[in-house]
């Protein structure tokens, strides 16, 4: 579907300083008239952008709904500038921190795909060390990767993947959405341990709905399951998809996605 028939805001924000800063591109819908629901803010998964069908429909049932909606692309991704092979959980996670500081929204319910679900976990974790913040007012996690580098690419590393890790810094992969590989930089990986969330606890003081295809060749529906059991404090609900994917962007599970928002809006 295509979002030529949205009206919205396009923007763009530098992040970090010297040599590291970089043009975040994105997308913020304000909130018409004093509608009480929290601001929706979408996270896109590795090599997506915020021009996705499932980030568009979000828009769209924001517009419907009278609720304010923030997307962002992170650097190297979309309209946004940098490098894609500088990117790293940590840069990602500050661009998408410093959109919504930057924004200022009271509450926010987070959408997350993918590694967008990661981001989500530890943008939870970040603002509850804050006093500035917005309050989490729900999490939408769909094919949530948490851990991916440690727990998804790196036991299931080939030799030759190794050694070009090893040897160039990064190693490519074919990608089932793209003419162009994967890149995996060992920055990448280096990096996803340090911000490892499936090593206790995850406290996001909000419920949670996570959608999980459970024909998903990316990340297996046990990965959703071991999820479940590091978020103990929040009411969780996950939801199989028996005959979904790892995209879950078809029609029924946009609605899906949907539904989730909806029954997290208070």
């Amino acid at each position: 579907m295509s979002d030529a028939n949205l009206t919205y805001n396009q923007q763009y924000l530098t992040v970090g300083q010297g040599e590291a800063a970089r043009e975040i591109a994105y997308i913020a819908r304000s909130q018409p008239g004093q509608t009480a629901g929290p601001t929706l803010v979408w996270l896109s998964g590795y090599r997506s952008d915020m021009s996705g069908s499932k980030a568009v429909e979000l828009d769209r049932f924001a517009a419907e709904n009278g609720l304010a909606c923030l997307r962002l692309d992170y650097s190297g991704h979309g309209l946004s500038g940098g490098k894609f092979t500088d990117g790293t959980i940590s840069r990602w996670l500050e661009e998408a921190l410093a959109v919504i500081l930057h924004a200022a929204p009271e509450r926010i319910l987070v959408v997350g795909s993918s590694m967008g679900g990661w981001i989500a976990l530890r943008l939870a974790q970040e603002l509850a060390k804050r006093q500035d913040g917005p309050k989490l007012a729900g999490m939408v996690l769909i094919a949530p990767a948490p851990d991916f580098t440690s727990d998804l690419i790196e036991p299931n590393l080939t030799k030759k993947e190794k050694a070009s890790l090893a040897e160039r810094g990064y190693f490519e992969e074919r990608s089932a959405y793209s003419p162009e590989p994967n890149i995996y930089t060992r920055t990448l990986m280096e990096d996803g341990r340090d911000n490892g969330v499936l090593n206790g606890i995850i406290e996001t003081g909000c419920p949670v709905h996570i959608l999980q295809g459970m024909k998903d060749p990316d990340v297996p529906y046990q990965h959703a399951m071991k999820l479940v059991e590091h978020l103990p404090a929040d009411d969780v609900v996950l939801t199989f998809v028996r005959d979904g994917d790892h995209r879950l962007s078809r029609p029924q599970d946009i609605e899906r996605m949907l539904a989730a928002v909806k029954g997290l809006i208070r």
